[in-house]
């Protein structure tokens, strides 16, 4: 018998336990076995007037014009697609951190106004004509760059993930919060536009001992990091524009750094300062934040790349399954050590996998999108995705997690999320043990 663990709230409600029979009745089958059209479950339907080939009534009536849209917003239908924050994680309403809907999302990128926050001290409101960046320290030319300056040096387009190193933080001890949106979506995926940092390095020059940075944002809280010199140089970004437009205030509007397949603590927003050095700093957020307490109590520091990890973002908590019949499950996966090679797909908790479908676009360190058409007729599933990127890591388990680091740690936990489909269509966030 395979023992569960599951929480059917959004808080810290109490978890219970319960034992599940052996032998889940046989998992749907795989793509192209399904009938034309399901069963409806849940839903409104729409009134008969309104369907073909009668005429409707927003047909009926001429619609807005260009001028009353001058910046697109979604349609009113779509109010529900947000951000969302989770109070009792909630240190203040200016430390804080909302997610990703990621379960009403699709593809790779995320739109600008969904993407994820977190703050140490609010988000400030930034004049880009009286913003400066400093670079200073183990330099051969201490210099101030304008925002003026930052454009118009050579600039690129990189697809990266942007994961908080505490994304599914409050699962190590077992399922706290039901849905993907609360366990997962700490991460966004977009397109940034920006200036190579080592191009602004080397305007200033490096000193033979140089071998770390300190970048240092803007923001109340002073938010700094200690950065590798080699990572720097390698493919970090200070960047002004994300998915074409300028970074919202919120994503560090007008300047921030881009760290790829890095924590995202240290994409320092609103960046303001690069101190060079020859050693790390030390600093208040990577002593008493961002390190990983161990079992026997040491803790891990720089502990920098996210490694390999996935999500099944439909059917999930806040996405139930309303339709017997013909269905696609969707997820996405990421690795901050490479690309995305493969993802594997169990509809019955890992006696059997199945290779999901990968499509779109593949970038180095970018979420990929995968894909399984199913036939579902109310059978009770456990479903899981696991990932392989470009190194030959494989998403671990949750146990297997456990065996080298313990639950003690807040970040870094990249294993294998399990959802529980009944036969109503109701998923909930479970744990296999």
């Amino acid at each position: 018998m395979s023992e569960e663990k599951t929480n059917s709230g959004n808080g810290a409600g109490s978890r219970r336990q319960f034992l599940k029979a052996a032998g889940l009745t046989g998992a749907a089958a795989a793509a192209g076995g399904s009938a034309a059209l399901g069963q409806t479950l849940t839903g409104v339907q729409p009134k008969a007037e309104e369907l073909p080939p009668n005429v409707p009534d927003w047909s009926r009536y001429l619609g807005e014009g260009v001028a009353d849209r001058p910046y697109g917003k979604p349609s009113k239908f779509e109010a529900n697609v947000i951000r969302r924050d989770v109070e009792w994680l909630t240190a203040s309403r200016q430390s804080s951190v909302n997610f990703t809907p990621w379960h009403q999302l699709d593809g790779i990128l995320t739109p600008n106004g969904l993407c994820f926050e977190r703050h140490h001290g609010g988000a400030p409101d930034v004049d880009p004509d009286a913003h400066r960046l400093m670079i200073h320290g183990l330099v051969d030319r201490q210099l101030m760059f304008s925002m003026s300056d930052i454009m118009r040096m050579p600039r690129v387009n990189r697809v990266h993930f942007l994961e908080c190193a505490a994304n599914s933080g409050m699962e190590w001890r077992g399922p706290q919060l039901n849905g993907c949106q609360f366990t997962h979506g700490m991460i966004h995926n977009v397109m940034y536009t920006g200036v190579p940092l080592k191009v602004l390095l080397n305007e200033a020059g490096l000193k033979p001992n140089a071998k770390w940075l300190l970048v240092e944002g803007g923001d109340a809280s002073g938010m700094n990091r200690s950065l590798p010199l080699e990572k720097a140089l390698d493919d970090c970004l200070v960047a002004f524009k994300m998915n074409g437009e300028a970074l919202r205030p919120e994503q560090g509007y007008p300047l921030r750094l881009v760290v790829p397949g890095w924590e995202g603590n240290i994409w320092v927003k609103w960046l303001r300062r690069i101190e060079v050095g020859d050693m790390p700093w030390l600093a208040r957020e990577e002593t008493s934040k961002y390190t990983d307490l161990m079992a026997d109590g040491r803790a891990r520091r720089y502990t920098f790349f996210m490694d390999a990890k996935s999500v099944i973002t439909n059917p999930s908590p806040q996405a139930p399954l309303k339709h017997r019949g013909r269905n696609v499950l969707t997820g996405i996966a990421w690795s901050g050590r490479g690309a995305v090679t493969r993802v594997d797909v169990t509809l019955d908790g890992g006696k059997s996998w199945q290779e999901a479908r990968i499509d779109g676009p593949i970038f180095e360190r970018s979420v990929s999108r995968f894909y399984v058409d199913f036939d579902w007729q109310g059978e009770e599933l456990l479903i899981q995705s696991r990932c392989h990127d470009s190194t030959g890591y494989l998403q671990p388990t949750k146990s297997e997690l456990r065996k080298f680091r313990g639950v003690n740690s807040i970040y870094h936990n990249n294993g294998i999320q399990t959802w529980l489909v009944r036969a109503n269509g109701e998923t909930e966030n479970v744990e296999i043990t």
